[in-house]
């Protein structure tokens, strides 16, 4: 696996998944009328973090093993 493919991949996934998260926050926020963008930005960045720890354990099937 090459390394810097690993980790493009992965923090394009991390980025993604911050995004998701951001707008799964903020939707019900607006409904509310009162956005927190604290817990906005943690619930985000928590979902981020996770996508990469989830990476490094199973791999990404997007990027290729060695020999494959």
């Amino acid at each position: 696996m090459n390394k810097k493919e690993f980790w493009i991949a992965a923090g394009n996934r991390a980025i993604r998944t911050f995004c998701q998260a951001a707008i799964g926050a903020i939707g019900p926020a607006v409904v509310l009328e009162e956005v927190n963008w604290i817990y906005v930005l943690s619930a985000a960045a928590l979902a981020a973090a996770l996508s990469l720890l989830t990476s490094v354990a199973t791999g990404l099937p997007e990027v290729e093993e060695e020999g494959e």
